[in-house]
């Protein structure tokens, strides 16, 4: 439940953030009435998104045995790869996503075109939908569908209300802070996710173990408890995991959360003054 709510939050709000921006900036250049492009792109990016997830779990049920392991190995390390990419992503385009979206909306406007603004927020929303498809289907692999399903409900409300509020002005939210400390998180959750499917691939006999249990601690907290469930779904814990999926999980967190937490350097300092 933890890892789905935080994955449709942050991912929730990103959209919300850009929807915002765009829909505030119609309102204050005197083209609220533009807005409806925007929504129509928005609802159709949702369905799209939707459509997706269905598929991709409906696709996973067709598969039984050595199949299904290879299957969702695959979605595991994936999800992980893309999720990885995201919160990078999202680094580099907070400084300037503003000017960016601002500039698009400016040619779509020049242009006369609604079709244009309509493809903007499709296509802002469905990126993020369809990434949240896919990190739902390896969230419910690991803690469950009904868990799954309530907290990817409560995260995207959360993301709403947040996303409205700081639409209105009404709250002020440290953005930074914020993203700064999902991104730990869901760092953490992608490490679990390639772990995980390396252990489908273990399963399924494409990776061996090497040491096939390095250490065995369910005595002490078992993957069934409470808080071995918690773990499990939310940093992929693994109560007797294999000598490579530990050296995966631990050279993931350390050479990817070096690359996002080290120090920026000067060169990589120049563009964000220029666009400040």
């Amino acid at each position: 439940m933890a890892a789905s709510a935080l994955i449709t939050l942050r991912e929730g709000l990103e959209a919300a953030l850009i929807i915002g921006i765009i829909l505030a900036y119609l309102k204050r250049t005197g083209n609220g009435d533009r807005s409806s492009a925007v929504w129509t792109g928005t609802v159709a990016a949702l369905l799209l998104s939707v459509l997706a997830g269905g598929a991709i779990f409906l696709t996973a049920g067709e598969f039984t045995g050595r199949a299904e392991e290879l299957f969702e190995g695959t979605a595991m390390l994936t999800a992980a790869g893309v999720l990885t990419y995201m919160i990078f992503w999202m680094r580099r385009q907070a400084i300037n996503i503003r000017a960016h979206l601002v500039a698009q909306v400016d040619s779509a406007l020049a242009a006369g075109s609604r079709v244009a603004l309509a493809l903007l927020a499709f296509v802002a929303v469905g990126r993020e939908g369809i990434e949240t498809a896919l990190f739902m289907f390896a969230a419910v692999k690991t803690s469950g569908a009904g868990p799954a399903t309530t907290g990817g409900l409560l995260g995207v409300t959360i993301a709403a209300v947040l996303g409205y509020l700081l639409y209105r002005g009404t709250y002020r939210m440290n953005l930074r802070a914020f993203f700064n400390v999902t991104s730990a998180l869901l760092l953490l959750f992608a490490a679990g996710l390639l772990a995980h499917g390396i252990h489908e691939f273990h399963e399924a006999g494409l990776i061996p173990p090497v040491i096939e249990q390095l250490w065995d601690i369910n005595w002490l907290l078992p993957e069934s408890s409470t808080v071995g469930s918690f773990l499990k779904a939310l940093f992929g814990y693994n109560g007797n995991p294999s000598l490579v999926e530990v050296l995966a999980w631990a050279g993931y967190l350390g050479l990817i959360g070096w690359a996002y937490f080290r120090p920026a350097t000067a060169k990589e300092l120049r563009p964000q003054r220029a666009n400040a």
